[in-house]
């Protein structure tokens, strides 16, 4: 039973070739659904990371699907740890999945930490990728941002110094992105964690016209 403040996960599975990744789920009825990608599994990342879940909690209640997932070697999705082309790999299939799953010809990804270097790689080869938001990027080029071709917002915490924010800064507004700075917060967002949640959450309800 859900109570009220809740919201229902449900437990689902993700093909990648013979292999299967865990992941949970959450409907909806807004679109565009989003695509939580993880942290990379070399930062000890999973879809139980505290950023996934507050990402996840914020845009179910502001009603849309949401899908989060283990890359494959990570919790108990099958298969070895892998990285570059296998984490895109990874990426895509979840990506499909979540299309499929919401009956929508796009999404919005999000993506924590090193996982934006993933999120990345699967926007410039995926036009269904309709958004993309990058929460505490690290180790990509803030220049790369001015690239994006979607709709794009980026979260970093006004403490976390492992981009330079002018760089960023100045990227995402040559992509026409949103870029927002959370006051008194580091790279993990100890502090003004559900700022996230709505800044993200937000960001959603623009990208669907409301």
């Amino acid at each position: 039973m859900v109570q009220k403040g809740q919201f229902l996960e449900r437990s689902t599975l993700v093909p990648v070739g013979t292999e299967v990744m865990e992941a949970t789920a959450h409907r909806g009825k807004l679109a565009p659904p989003l695509l939580i990608i993880p942290p990379r599994p070399d930062e000890g990342g999973g879809m139980d990371h505290v950023l996934a879940a507050e990402l996840a909690w914020a845009a179910a209640h502001a009603g849309f699907p949401t899908l989060r997932f283990n890359h494959r070697g990570v919790g108990a999705s099958q298969g070895k740890r892998g990285r570059d082309i296998a984490l895109l790999e990874d990426a895509e299939a979840a990506l499909q999945v979540l299309l499929e799953n919401a009956g929508t010809r796009a999404v919005a990804v999000a993506a924590l930490h090193g996982g934006a270097q993933v999120a990345l790689a699967l926007q410039a080869r995926n036009a269904q990728v309709g958004g993309l938001c990058l929460v505490a990027p690290a180790d990509i080029d803030p220049a790369i941002l001015a690239r994006v071709t979607c709709p794009l917002l980026v979260v970093q915490g006004e403490q976390d110094g492992r981009l330079p924010r002018a760089g960023v800064a100045d990227a995402v507004m040559r992509a026409g992105g949103d870029f927002e700075v959370i006051d008194d917060a580091g790279a993990a967002f100890h502090h003004n964690l559900p700022h996230v949640g709505r800044a993200v959450s937000a960001w959603l309800r623009k990208l669907s016209g409301g």
